[in-house]
């Protein structure tokens, strides 16, 4: 039998800031900002406050945009029942469920240490601050099923699938956290609707960087030997090498192994968080050796002293050179088809050459190798194609470019 009192669903909306009583002891608080919450007055049996009076308490129900005019009496009416028999509700009532965002936020927290960076821990809370807050974040977690998680990921379903799909899963964290703590019961509902198949299938759409012709890159790299500015010493260090543009900034001499001829790129600075060997070869090593008279923490030094240079440097300087078309992380694909239209590299090579994973789990379990001396031979030739050190491939090369265009 529904519970009855004074207020109605359109008052609750409507009216004004005060205390507007429902009946029972319950009430609802208006403030003068706008925002609405449930308040309930009992007094306990038996009990006396300081003075020696009956003791009345108020508990805060929750925010009347959460907790329904029906829920609120239901609470209300719970917490009488408990006063009239002595019971104080503080100590006695079922535990407060925290909300959504409560929980994300404490997840968020509890898992600063395992983050690969702080970057990443702030984009982890931030995708859930951007879509999900703001629709769920408020509600108490263990009212949040199916239509809940729906509302937050179908606008963004198709037009930002990889985004949908991120917030699918960490949705899915705070929900099985609640649970955890013994906030929630029965099946997430973000694995419900995966299982079920509720939303489309979206056909991922590949993103390619726009790269180079690896025929146009020795007249290119010929351009930036002509160049002092730091960005087109870095451009170059990362045409040669085929590593991202975060791993060529962020790295510090203390990475680099002259004698051994090698750069150890750390796992926490790698995408796939695992140390990346990278081969120097005598162009690398001709690269580097001059900066090290500016004895800088980093060896691509920016505009502030031991800073490293911005990540829009490369790019910029691209911008400069009239270069159109074409990003810095694209020379990874330069190398990438060079190595297999004119070396011949084997794909496991070619594929280590640029950190990328090789095979299932299990392959990778037994092949312990990172096939150094061999990626060192084909990083070698290719610098030599990109020098102008190797004529021969080089002439080759340009007939079949000039043919082809």
């Amino acid at each position: 039998m529904a519970l009855t009192g004074k207020l109605t669903k359109k008052l609750v909306e409507n009216l004004g800031a005060g205390r507007h009583g429902d009946g029972g002891g319950l009430y609802l608080v208006v403030d003068p900002s706008g925002a609405r919450r449930w308040i309930v007055r009992v007094t306990v049996k038996g009990q006396k406050n300081r003075l020696g009076a009956p003791l009345r308490t108020d508990f805060g129900l929750g925010g009347a945009d959460v907790v329904t005019l029906n829920q609120a009496r239901e609470r209300a009416l719970e917490y009488r029942r408990m006063a009239k028999q002595g019971l104080n509700p503080r100590f006695n009532a079922a535990r407060e469920i925290p909300t959504f965002a409560e929980i994300a936020q404490q997840v968020h927290i509890d898992r600063m240490p395992t983050w690969k960076n702080a970057k990443h821990g702030q984009q982890w809370i931030n995708t859930l601050r951007d879509y999900a807050f703001h629709k769920i974040g408020r509600m108490p977690v263990d009212s949040i099923e199916q239509p809940e998680v729906l509302m937050c990921l179908s606008p963004i379903w198709t037009e930002k699938h990889e985004t949908a799909r991120r917030l699918a899963q960490r949705i899915k964290i705070v929900l099985d956290v609640a649970k955890s703590k013994g906030f929630r019961s029965g099946e997430n509902p973000v694995t419900a609707i995966h299982d079920a198949q509720v939303l489309p299938k979206v056909k991922a759409k590949p993103k390619h960087h726009k790269a180079m012709h690896w025929q146009a890159v020795p007249a290119f790299y010929a351009d930036l030997q002509a160049r002092d500015a730091m960005a087109a010493k870095a451009l170059m260090f990362t045409c040669l090498t085929g590593s991202r543009t975060g791993e060529v900034l962020g790295m510090q001499w203390g990475e680099l192994d002259f004698e051994a001829r090698l750069w150890s790129c750390p796992a926490d600075r790698m995408k796939g968080g695992v140390e990346h060997r990278v081969p120097l070869t005598d162009e690398m090593q001709a690269i580097l050796e001059p900066l090290r008279a500016m004895q800088s923490d980093y060896v691509f030094e920016g505009q502030k002293r031991h800073k490293p240079l911005s990540n829009m440097a490369m790019l910029m300087l691209l911008r400069r050179m009239k270069v159109e078309g074409v990003t810095v992380h694209g020379f990874r694909s330069t190398f990438r088809d060079w190595a297999a239209e004119v070396a011949n590299a084997p794909r496991e090579v070619a594929e280590m050459s640029l950190a990328h994973k090789v095979g299932s789990d299990v392959e990778r379990a037994y092949a312990r190798s990172d096939l150094l001396e061999r990626r060192r031979a084909l990083i070698t030739a290719w610098s030599n194609y990109v020098t102008g050190h190797n004529s021969d491939v080089i002439d080759l090369a340009q007939a079949r470019f000039q043919a082809e265009n």
